[in-house]
């Protein structure tokens, strides 16, 4: 598909108005063609489309494959009082019915979360609406600042929607409530002893793992998110399918040496 925007549509018309000399000039803009594609390409007229006075365009079928909905075109203009038109330009240009490819979105504005690598650098974004400057902080984080992020370190902090926005993504996640994992733990992490709370208004809802051993080791996860990995959990032990007898040495076959 072609990124195009939709203002180069065009839309043949039956009827040259009153331009009657370019408007019967569809062979000479046909031939014309042959310098831009192969005669078996262009299929048939399909109307003109008026420009301006003495400025015509004929439009013809583009046979090409892939090219439904798009017209070979050769624009045409005579000067007052001649009977005789001269080729402008001629283009491939789309109808209303071709199929054109969304406008071009810039890199940064177009990448997800998800296509982010560790190695990869992103754009800053001046007006990020998810920060705010330091000293302008509000809210249940606003008492949690620390000197150097009043405009001496740390530009930008989140301000409210910021946070809410990152509330709402890790809660409704894998490492919120709602998996597997969960839902076979035995206890929540809010009682786990590898739980490491957050400052700021998270520590009402959320911790960061510390346990090795679990697989959301160093993982933002709710208080009311679980894992086999708990401080408290433990495995029953298995019983024995029968219960082994002392071990029989059989003596019958050692040779007892006298001490020399």
């Amino acid at each position: 598909m072609i990124s195009m925007p939709d203002r180069f549509r065009i839309q043949p018309s039956k009827s040259a108005g009153k331009e009657k000399i370019l408007g019967s000039a569809v062979e000479q803009a046909r031939e014309a063609l042959a310098e831009l594609t192969r005669p078996h390409n262009v299929g048939e007229h399909a109307g003109v489309v008026v420009e301006d006075d003495r400025v015509l365009t004929h439009c013809f079928t583009c046979l090409l494959p892939g090219y439904s909905g798009w017209f070979w075109t050769v624009t045409m203009a005579r000067i007052p009082r001649s009977s005789k038109g001269t080729i402008d330009e001629m283009a491939l240009r789309p109808g209303p019915d071709a199929l054109l490819a969304p406008a071009w979105i810039p890199w940064a504005d177009r990448l997800e979360p998800g296509d982010v690598q560790p190695t990869d650098r992103l754009p800053l974004q001046l007006e990020d609406p998810r920060l705010e400057q330091g000293f302008e902080a509000t809210g249940e984080d606003a008492d949690q600042l620390e000197d150097f992020e009043l405009g001496l370190g740390r530009k930008r902090v989140l301000n409210n929607d910021g946070r809410s926005a990152a509330f709402e993504r890790w809660y409704a996640g894998e490492h919120g409530p709602k998996t597997a994992g969960t839902r076979a733990a035995k206890a929540q992490c809010s009682t786990c002893g590898f739980l490491m709370l957050m400052a700021g208004s998270a520590r009402t809802m959320f911790g960061v793992c510390a346990n090795e051993w679990s697989p959301y080791d160093g993982q933002v996860v709710s208080f009311d998110h679980g894992c086999g990995s708990h401080s408290e959990t433990d495995v029953p032990v298995q019983k024995r399918m029968w219960d082994p007898s002392d071990p029989v040495v059989n003596e019958s076959d050692l040779d007892i040496v006298g001490k020399q």
